[in-house]
């Protein structure tokens, strides 16, 4: 029997079955932490990091494939151009880089643009005898195209129709189809070799654990599905000690204009996998646009038949399985790989998650619309406990069994669609399609679904002039809510056209309350529990813990949407996009939580990577200008990096001019790594505008009172969690909730410093004993504090007991607000509140 041997460093639990593992475990943190004493096992305050594979290890080695000895730092970066003594290459200098990145990549000027800015600076220095360093834009331009960094063109592909061509053929059948790409292995070496990934790289599958005990799911390796993967690759000796990289891929149809002739695009988007969500979803390059998919065009007769659907669907499989053909020979001979920090390793590939919304699952599974990708759940019974997985092997063994059109009726299986992960090792798209929040829970279920089935039911159940009145009623609780940071304001309630999914989630944050009175309290509890299971599946960790309770809100879903059937309103609840609420505990264990893997990734890339580059295009065939736009804007920013990563763009670009012409030229840094800051979409606290800085009044030199901030020119005193120091009975889980009326500081002489405090009135359980939840709603129902006389009393804490900020909201019970109702004054209006936990996910956290 093997001994178990344990990480030095007593605060450390991992243990290792070899010295060769142990070895490199404490050899990898010396190499990001050489300064540092041995691994301590935390990951970050919140989670332990307790077990990483113990043969897929990352280590270093040269650009050869040698591995390195231990604490062998970094190699130093190759000069920019050895046979250039200007540093700036192919840039005059600094301040040529930064006018042309500005102009090009932030401002993203045009062509007329760029020629204005060059007349005028050339007009500025005329004065003394100098020049600029480009005649026009073009000249610009070719200095662009001159930069080595980055430098991964496009090329296209052609592809034909190969079947039985019959006489008169449609137009789609003679037309040839091109495919534009990257060089996939390319795309994805400059990705991994970016500095700005630092620190939000993980080279090695493992698992976290919260100070509970309980796992943790947080990024994709700590998933299920890279310790899969990492073990059927060291299957192979000769893979270990190398670096597992799964390939993150996403594809959508968008739109540039309708205006000009409907112009559609399908992008395809890839990344590594080791890259945390954080840095995926933010606004980088965690993602990158890789391909453009052919769309084939006919008319709508011939769109319906057979003949043409299948070719779109095999065309589509057969760019896919082009795309990612130079990472098959990497799949299981491994590559070498410069790393975010500095160092080269030997990676091997897979292919990854896959992005899709539910169409565009439906072409990748090849499998039959509504049914589902996943399992073998039949339409009309998806929501069946029994079904099983679906697998490559057994499609395969259907496929072999049973005539094409009985596969098609009673499997819901293409035969005339073969995957593109066909082709590859250890890959199957079944499992490789992920849990998708935006158009499977925000838009889908909650917008598409709960919503329209409210109102639907309310038009149903009323006379029409009394439903309208209750639909207007909804919307003008909706916009009576009062103020919070990051909480979009609805003035008209939920009556818009164009839905976005931030509308959604800004909607599903203020909805309970609103419907609540005025729907059967089954309605209330079904869609509380479906926001439930939404808002626990979008935290950025997600615990064993959180999956139980996942699973008990589903069930509760599932048990109360039933009122839609009862209610006439639907006559099933079979639909696809609910469906897929099952598979979202098994996506979670093997991929990490959802939001590093969602469809609003790649809606948020076709911005920069389609519908910008379209606009500086001159819209006539403009597909090859937008894909030099791309190519330049990709040159640009990895040029930006490179700059970064020796220092060079340290400091201001006039101080570093004014050091030039002084004669002092500064110097070229070493590589220090540089760190990346990262803007979240979900729940962003908005910046407090200038007309709501609370004024300062100085009583004398040692009192300070800040006065109400005012909103829109009303007052505005906030609500507040205060921490009570205990969960007892009295308390929601361990707060109280007070408003803020006043915010001021005194000096202390005995601490002899100034002491913050906060001038409050509290917030009670309606009725003088136990704070209790609201039975259809689960949130907790509190009153303002009233003595004998009516009066609201008044304490003074401390400031630094306040935890955060929380959101009231009026019981609006049945009855309906008037016309005149301000939201301002919806915190003195009322004699009970909710306190909204699903204002955003921190606060859900803290009080489910």
């Amino acid at each position: 029997m093997s001994s178990i041997l344990k990480c030095p460093n007593p605060a450390c639990t991992r243990t290792f079955t070899n010295q060769a593992g142990l070895t490199q475990h404490i050899n990898a943190y010396h190499h990001r932490h050489p300064d540092s004493e041995p691994e301590t096992g935390e990951r970050d305050e919140d989670f332990k990091q307790t077990w990483s594979h113990p043969l897929l290890t990352a280590r270093p080695c040269d650009r050869l494939g040698h591995y390195l000895p231990p604490h062998t730092p970094p190699p130093p970066f190759e000069p920019l151009d050895a046979t250039s003594t200007n540093p700036w290459n192919p840039f005059q200098d600094r301040l040529a880089f930064q006018w042309a990145d500005f102009y090009f990549s932030d401002l993203q000027a045009s062509e007329r643009h760029i020629n204005t800015g060059l007349e005028l600076w050339a007009a500025e220095v005329a004065k003394s005898d100098s020049g600029v360093p480009w005649k026009n834009a073009d000249d610009l331009f070719a200095t662009i195209d001159a930069i080595q960094e980055g430098d991964n063109p496009w090329f296209s592909v052609p592809f034909h129709y190969q079947g039985v061509i019959p006489p008169n053929p449609p137009k789609w059948m003679t037309e040839t189809y091109e495919l534009c790409t990257h060089n996939i292995l390319a795309v994805l070496r400059e990705q991994i070799s970016c500095s700005s990934f630092d620190g939000h790289y993980d080279y090695v599958p493992y698992r976290q654990f919260n100070h509970l005990g309980d796992r943790v799911w947080t990024n994709l390796m700590p998933g299920e599905w890279a310790a899969r993967q990492a073990d059927l690759i060291s299957a192979d000796e000769s893979t270990h000690g190398t670096m597992f990289v799964g390939v993150v891929a996403g594809s959508d149809k968008t739109v540039a204009s309708v205006a000009t002739g409907h112009q559609e695009f399908h992008p395809v988007y890839v990344g590594s996998g080791n890259i945390d969500n954080s840095a995926r979803r933010a606004h980088g390059n965690g993602m990158l646009p890789c391909a453009i998919l052919p769309i084939p065009k006919a008319s709508q007769k011939e769109q319906k038949t057979i003949l043409y659907q299948r070719f779109c669907c095999q065309l589509y499989h057969a760019c896919l399985a082009f795309l990612y053909g130079p990472l098959k020979q990497g799949m299981t001979v491994p590559e070498v790989v410069r790393c975010p920090d500095g160092h080269y390793r030997r990676a091997i590939f897979s292919i990854g998650p896959y992005i899709a919304d539910y169409p565009e699952q439906v072409w990748l599974a090849g499998i039959v619309s509504t049914w589902c990708p996943k399992c073998d759940a039949r339409p009309g019974r998806l929501d069946n406990s029994a079904a099983h997985l679906q697998t490559h092997e057994k499609t395969d063994t259907l496929l072999d069994l049973f005539d094409p059109g009985i596969v098609w009726d009673e499997y819901g299986l293409r035969s005339d669609v073969v995957p593109f992960t066909h082709r590859f090792p250890r890959a199957d798209i079944h499992e490789l399609i992920t849990p998708d929040l935006l158009h499977q829970l925000i838009k889908g279920t909650f917008k598409d679904h709960l919503v329209t089935w409210v109102q639907d039911y309310i038009l149903q159940a009323h006379p029409k002039s009394v439903a309208l009145a209750i639909i207007q009623d909804i919307d003008r609780r909706i916009s009576a809510v009062p103020a919070y940071p990051g909480l979009r304001r609805f003035a008209d309630g939920r009556d818009f056209n164009q839905w976005t999914g931030d509308d959604s989630k800004a909607l599903m944050k203020v909805y309970i309350v609103a419907i609540c009175g005025h729907v059967p309290e089954e309605m209330v509890r079904c869609i509380t529990s479906f926001v439930n299971c939404c808002y626990l599946v979008r935290r950025k960790s997600i615990s064993t813990k959180d999956l139980q309770r996942f699973c008990l809100h589903l069930a509760d879903f599932h048990r109360y949407r039933q009122i839609f059937v009862d209610k006439n309103v639907r006559s099933d609840l079979s639909l696809p996009r609910q469906h897929t609420l099952m598979h979202y505990a098994d996506g979670i264990e093997l991929f990490g939580s959802p939001n590093g893997l969602c469809t609003s990734i790649t809606e948020s890339k076709h911005i920069p990577a389609i519908k910008q580059p379209w606009r500086r295009s001159n819209k006539n065939k403009p597909l090859k200008q937008m894909l030099q736009t791309i190519v330049r804007s990709d040159k640009l920013f990895a040029l930006r990096q490179v700059f970064k990563q020796r220092g060079m763009l340290a400091g201001s670009v006039l101080d570093h001019t004014r050091r030039v012409m002084a004669g002092d030229p500064p110097s070229i840094l070493p590589f220090q790594g540089s760190t990346l800051t990262f803007d979240y979409e979900d729940d962003k606290a908005s910046d407090v505008d200038k007309e709501q800085t609370p004024e300062t009044v100085d009583y004398d030199d040692k009192t300070i009172v800040r006065l109400s901030a005012r909103l829109g020119g009303f007052p505005r005193y906030d609500t507040v969690f205060v921490s009570a120091g205990s969960k007892d009975g009295d308390t929601m889980n361990g707060l109280l909730v007070a408003r803020v009326r006043l915010l001021f500081s005194y000096f202390d002489v005995y601490m002899e410093k100034q002491v913050p405090c906060a001038l409050v009135h509290w917030f009670v359980h309606p009725d003088g004993g136990t704070p209790t939840r609201h039975q259809d709603t689960g949130m907790w129902v509190v009153s303002a504090e009233h003595d004998e006389d009516g009066l609201q009393p008044m304490q003074v804490i401390h400031l630094n007991t306040i935890l955060r900020g929380v959101h009231l909201v009026p019981c609006f019970g049945n009855g309906f607000l008037p016309e005149s109702f301000h939201h301002s004054n919806a915190l003195d209006a009322s004699d009970t509140y909710f306190v909204n936990h699903f204002i955003d996910y921190h606060v859900h956290e803290l009080l489910t």
